[in-house]
């Protein structure tokens, strides 16, 4: 018997590509035609139920903080929602100089600080616990058994995430400088007014908006899908020990776990750091919005 369930488990590269599998709803032509739909392909489902639940945690994470706000000392949640929203607002005055923008973008940051933060957390929970829980769940409800937990760890949430930072900074152009005097810099800058450089200068400033948009995107989701993958990996240490009970299977069990623990307390700062990263891009790329050329 067990000699038959080791026939059929997975190999590493099985097991990898297992988990690197979304649960996805294609949508039909049918859909399409019929229904009014957008085919962009594939939705990856698990993405959007925990980008939208840890979105509407961290929000709720904040409310609480703001709630329970006091004037005396301060408790530890209180003082540490305190410290971060100060140290975001001391780090936007230093890029947007406008003290009516700051009053939006601070919150803003700070929820995206928030959220990416909890989004990347859910790196540290064991690769296997909520993708088996599904895999009893997802079939008997008519859907795949594949759950990727990580939303960053998927490049069209961190693009996402980038394209409404863009959008953010367009809508602050447009404000400082109004439709005419952006319109002006677009086909003026940085190569001069000339009638002959528009075309360049405009060229020129759509790639800057897009390599800044793709860029922000691909540096946190590189970031979380190479963790994401070095915890793979980590899990294979694990599953070998179980099917190896000799020397070497008690070496990797205690390689297992060394490693783990080892690459989870150094992915603790991976997570924050990528989540402080992409917050100070947002407000460095607002904070350029404001500029004139």
């Amino acid at each position: 018997m067990a000699a038959e369930t080791a026939a059929h488990a997975p190999t590493a590269g099985e097991y990898i590509q297992h988990h690197l599998l979304h649960l996805q709803k294609n949508l039909s032509l049918e859909d399409v035609t019929q229904k009014g739909l957008v085919d962009f392909g594939v939705i990856n489902l698990d993405s959007l139920f925990w980008s939208i639940l840890l979105g509407l945690f961290g929000c709720w994470l904040l409310w609480r903080g703001a709630r329970s706000a006091t004037s005396g000392v301060p408790g530890r949640f209180q003082a540490a929602i305190e410290i971060l929203a100060e140290m975001i607002e001391d780090q936007a005055k230093a890029v947007i100089p406008n003290e009516k923008s700051r009053r939006l973008v601070c919150p803003l940051a700070l929820t995206v600080f928030v959220w990416i933060f909890l989004m990347n957390a859910m790196d540290l929970l064991p690769l296997d616990l909520l993708p088996q829980i599904w895999h009893a769940a997802g079939p008997a409800m008519g859907l795949s058994d594949h759950l990727r937990v990580v939303p960053t760890a998927d490049l069209s949430t961190t693009l996402g995430l980038s394209c409404g930072v863009l959008l953010v900074c367009l809508a602050y152009s447009l404000k400082i400088k109004g439709a005419k005097g952006w319109g002006h810099e677009m086909i003026t800058a940085p190569f001069g007014a000339h009638w002959a450089l528009w075309i360049p200068n405009f060229a020129i400033q759509v790639i800057e908006f897009i390599a800044k948009t793709v860029s922000h995107g691909m540096r946190l989701f590189g970031n979380m899908f190479a963790g994401e993958l070095v915890f793979m990996l980590i899990a294979l240490m694990g599953g070998a020990w179980a099917w190896h009970f000799n020397i070497g299977g008690i070496l990797l069990a205690i390689g297992h776990v060394a490693a783990g623990a080892a690459w989870a307390i150094f992915h603790i700062l991976i997570i924050t750091l990528q989540a402080f990263i992409f917050m100070m891009l947002t407000l460095i790329y607002v904070g350029q919005a404001h500029q004139h050329h």
